[in-house]
This record gives structure tokens, sequence and C-alpha cells, in this order.
């Protein structure tokens, strides 16, 4: 039996003619109809912005990633919160930069597994990258610098951090 939990979707950014298509895709993973509250992206001209609490089975934040993927012009961000039988999970999504995926504990922070450290450690030394580069990217951090003036842009709005690379 899955376990339920919890987690968030944050619509960054997208056209006013996606958003029936974004609530549409949703729904169908949550199984219910979804009504999304809009506002304006001061981001970017002619977007909009929301976000959603949703519960649901583990994986459930997978799902919504997969169903709304590769949609182009949308910028979003999916999290789930861990269970006592599964991680958390983080997924942000740009067109420019595709899907980043990211285990989280139980305190939010990024898990990296010991096999990507060890890879990330054997480009830098064949000089094929950096460390820190490398890091950087399993941190997700091109993807926070992407998204951060889409989270900041809420013109008054209450700003949530969902997460910091320091």
């Amino acid at each position: 039996m899955t376990q339920a939990t919890r987690g968030v979707i944050y619509i960054h950014s997208a056209p006013a003619a996606l958003c029936p298509h974004v609530e549409w895709a949703v729904g169908g993973v949550l199984g219910t109809s979804v009504g999304l509250a809009w506002t304006p992206q001061p981001a970017q001209v002619q977007t909009l912005r929301t976000e959603y609490s949703w519960v649901g089975p583990s994986g459930t934040a997978a799902s919504i990633a997969s169903a709304l993927r590769g949609w182009n012009h949308l910028r979003f961000e999916v999290t789930e919160e861990p269970t006592a039988s599964s991680e958390g999970a983080r997924f942000s999504y740009t067109p420019d930069l595709g899907v980043f995926h990211a285990v989280t504990g139980l305190h939010g922070d990024i898990m990296i597994p010991e096999d990507r450290l060890k890879a990330a450690v054997v480009k830098a030394a064949l000089g094929e990258t950096t460390l820190m580069l490398e890091v950087d990217k399993l941190l997700g951090k091109p993807w926070d610098d992407e998204l951060e003036t889409f989270r900041h842009a809420g013109d008054g709005a209450a700003v949530r951090w969902l997460h910091q690379v320091v």
C-alpha cells in the first residue's frame, strides 16, 4: 500500500491559453477537478502564476512533473514531502533546461546519491568540468538561477522560499 503524502505545485509562469490545460493535467493526476487561482506574473508579460497544495500517494510529484514537462513557455516546481516509507522530492522545470529532480530529506535538504557525487569528481579530475560546476548541477542551481526572478515577482505577494543555494 502506498502511503499518502502532500506537496505543492508552483506554476511560476504560464501563458493564459495554457492555464486550462495545466488544470486539466494536474486534475488528471490527482483524480479530481482542479480550479487554480491564477494571478499575473510580473516577471514575464502576459503570463500567469499560481500555487496549489495537493494530497496523494507517494510519487504524485513525479506524475505531476511528467504530465507538465515539455510544455513550451511553462515554468514550474513540484514538491513532495517525505513519508515514513519514502523520501521527499523536488522537481523544477524550465523550457531551456528541462526537468531537474532531487530527492529531499526530512528537512527539505537535497540528498545526492554517492554514485552521482563520485561521477562528478571523476569528470572534474578528467578536466571535463570543475567540481563546483558539477555540484551546482547536482543541487539544481541552474534551475534556481532561472526561476528565482519568477519566485520573487509576486508584486507584493508573500514570498515563500522553496530552495536557496548558498
